[in-house]
């Protein structure tokens, strides 16, 4: 495998291997390798297995138990015993094709609990502990066995037995969409059922109180935890449902109304790993690789065919209503969410393409992305039930010249995205798949983002259920097959599987740039990004689309903003993480007086593909400024972002290496700026600095700081 080195030094198997424990030999405990995490897994009296996680002497997760419930089996619950342990100890390095850093560390000590159902048909069940210096991650593993074949999972009952009523960043557990605001309560006021039927939802179903993952948590003692999952292959998205009396939260996944159950399984078969990142400071969170660690190392091997990059593309101007995705103009975002008549012309003609590409190539911008260049869209929205092969991606509009236009972006170096918007009907899109990946890759396309507006066809599906997870799963494999890369939208939830494929790029799976275009809430506030950072985030790459320089965007819509400063925007280019980073406005919004603004030269130098990240600052809510140095050119760039209040962020330059001098080039609020009544205030300094300097910002209300630091 490409790069990946192996140093198994501390590996040692079967520390303690019990071919046949006594019955009094119930308790057994593994620590993390710094031994400041320790598990315990119990059997009760009435052999039913918990666990507890402590921290430095302190519980953390209270004693929780295991079992699962199946139809028309007895359930998998109690009367176990153990009948042998195994342990391990992992220390090995690999390394990331692209990421947020180039080596990524994965040390680990494990615990297998082999256990026996006493009863006539003795089922067998392992579960797998593995304890970070950062976490816990542990699964359930049904291996072969004569008397269990094949299992429908009505309910898998894993609890987290918190120690306190804290404090919460949490989303409700919406079978079908992420893309909802975080609230921020504590545990005992979580109130998911008040989220259900949001007007700007396409699809949405929250069946009862619980919240999806991540879902990240802040202790009286100042200890954060972020509960979540890795390797979610061939089973359920989980939400976990809150119970309050007992500050308890329960595995709840998402169903299916064909099953009447929530995921089918032939044995043997393993579940996802349920995880729980542990730090003492919330940067170290997304410092965190455990997730990532998790999943198993690349099956698909050289995936060079993509390159980390920036892209433009037609797709801000449909949200904010100057084009439409149809010739007909008849789909717009107000069209959908408000229900008027559109008056907006096509978005995606071959004028307007060659238009984005020119800007591109002048700029540093590398990829274009052209969304309604097919047929299909004027029924998009307005025929719920003409879903089913309405788009077939290889036929343009009349004026889009689909030859033309990938003639013109290979002429000026641009490589253009292809766009699969499937209209939440996967059955048809699988029929698609093969030949839409072939004429990609006659015309040198290497890279696709997918979209599943809408509820799942067929009826009796949820986006975040068994059946869409094989088939997510199923558009990762085909797509490596033809060397294709994959940036998902309405996706199931990153659980880390960019190790295993690492063709999955990156995916939506939040509430994005294009609500503040048109959401009837008024938007995503000002500290939307310091609570993804910190929740969201710590699953994996976003696709976020930043970069609004026209805040207001008044020619449009006078009743819809961003919610940010320019300077803001900027910083997201460095605070959320992807290999693909879009220039989300319109090409004229970023010139002033016929020449590019001089706040984009930012967005042109950033990089996309780190050598390294670090976490400078942060709480959730309120802030985070990280720094990140790109691969190949050693350049570093540092992004802060505040919520609605104005605060000085100090950056020391401790990161930078000892001898050298650098160019800084700070893009940062202006004196008076504000996210509301003067958002594109800003201002551009230059300075040198190294590794002893130290800099203090001003952040306004909402805004943010972008700094390049270049070798001299």
């Amino acid at each position: 495998m490409k790069n990946l080195k192996f140093h198994f030094s501390l590996i040692f198997l079967a520390a303690f291997i019990f071919s046949s424990c006594n019955k009094e030999e119930t308790s057994f405990t593994v620590n993390s390798p710094d031994t400041n995490i320790s598990v315990e897994f119990t059997l009760s009296k009435a052999g039913q297995p918990l666990y507890m996680v402590n921290h430095k002497s302190k519980t953390v997760i209270d004693t929780s138990f295991m079992s699962f419930d199946f139809k028309d089996l007895p359930a998998l619950k109690d009367n176990f015993k153990v009948v042998s342990t195994s342990s391990n100890t992992v220390n090995e390095d690999w390394d990331m094709p692209w990421g947020e850093q180039l080596t990524v560390n994965n040390n680990y000590n494990e615990l297998v609990v082999n256990l026996e159902e006493q009863s006539e048909a003795k089922r067998l069940l392992n579960i797998h502990f593995k304890v970070y210096n950062d976490g816990v991650g542990f699964r359930y593993e049904f291996p072969e066995q004569a008397n269990l074949k094949e299992v429908l999972i009505t309910d898998e009952n894993t609890e987290f037995n918190l120690t306190g009523d804290h404090k919460v960043w949490w989303i409700p557990g919406d079978w079908d969409i992420y893309e909802h605001l975080y609230s921020e309560t504590k545990f005992s006021e979580i109130d998911a059922l008040s989220k259900r039927n949001h007007e700007n939802l396409a699809a949405t179903y929250i069946p009862e109180n619980a919240v999806n993952t991540p879902v990240t948590m802040k202790t009286t003692d100042g200890l954060y935890l972020s509960f979540h999952e890795a390797d979610l292959t061939n089973y359920s998205g989980m939400t976990l449902k809150v119970n309050y009396k007992n500050l308890k939260m329960v595995s709840e996944l998402v169903g299916s109304d064909r099953l009447s159950g929530k995921a089918k399984l032939t044995l043997p078969f393993n579940t996802p790993w349920r995880t729980i990142q542990i730090s003492e400071k919330a940067g170290d969170l997304i410092e965190s690789k455990m997730v990532l660690n998790l999943n198993d190392p690349n099956e698909i091997g050289d995936v060079s065919y993509f390159t980390p990059m920036k892209y433009v593309g037609i797709w801000w101007e449909m949200h904010i209503g100057k084009s439409t995705w149809d010739m007909e103009g008849s789909q717009d975002m107000n069209t959908w969410t408000e229900g008027k008549s559109a008056t907006s012309k096509h978005g995606a003609t071959t004028e307007n393409a060659k238009k984005y590409i020119d800007f591109a190539s002048q700029n540093g911008i590398k990829g274009l992305l052209v969304e309604g260049w097919n047929t299909g869209w004027d029924k998009w929205l307005s025929d719920a039930d003409a879903r089913e092969g309405l788009f077939d991606f290889m036929t343009p509009y009349a004026d889009y010249n689909f030859d033309e236009v990938m003639n013109y972006a290979k002429e000026k170096g641009v490589e253009v995205i292809m766009h699969h918007e499937t209209s939440a009907a996967p059955l048809t899109y699988e029929k698609q798949m093969d030949e839409a990946y072939k004429f990609m890759k006659v015309n040198g396309i290497n890279s696709v983002k997918t979209g599943y507006v809408g509820q799942i066809i067929p009826k009796g599906e949820y986006h975040h259920g068994q059946w869409m997870v094989n088939h997510y799963h199923k558009v990762l494999e085909e797509a490596a097959k033809m060397k294709i890369a994959v940036n998902a939208h309405e996706p199931i939830k990153a659980t880390g599987k960019r190790r295993t494929y690492p063709n999955a790029i990156s995916r939506e799976g939040l509430r994005g740039q294009e609500f503040n275009a048109w959401a009837t809430d008024g938007g995503n506030p000002p500290n939307h990004i310091s609570i993804v950072a910190f929740t969201r985030m710590l699953s994996g790459p976003i696709d976020f689309t930043p970069g609004v320089f026209n805040i207001k965007f008044d020619e449009y819509k006078k009743d819809n903003q961003v919610n940010t400063t320019l300077a803001h925007q900027l910083a997201l280019y460095v605070v959320i993480y992807s290999p693909i980073q879009m220039a989300c406005d319109l090409p004229e919004h970023y010139m002033v007086d016929g020449k590019v603004h001089p706040a984009f030269k930012f967005i042109s130098d950033v990089g996309v593909d780190w050598q390294q990240s670090k976490v400078l600052d942060g709480e959730i809510g309120d802030y985070v400024t990280i720094a990140r140095q790109e691969r190949g050119t050693g350049n570093w760039f540092v992004g802060g972002v505040t919520d609605e209040n104005e605060r000085s962020q100090s950056v020391t330059f401790d990161f930078l290496e000892t001898g050298k001098t650098y160019k800084a080039t700070i893009y940062k609020d202006a004196a008076t700026a504000h996210w509301d009544n003067n958002p594109q205030a800003y201002e551009i300094e230059e300075m040198k600095v190294t590794n002893e300097s130290t800099i203090n910002v001003k952040l306004a209300p909402g805004g943010g700081f972008a700094i390049s630091i270049m070798q001299e």
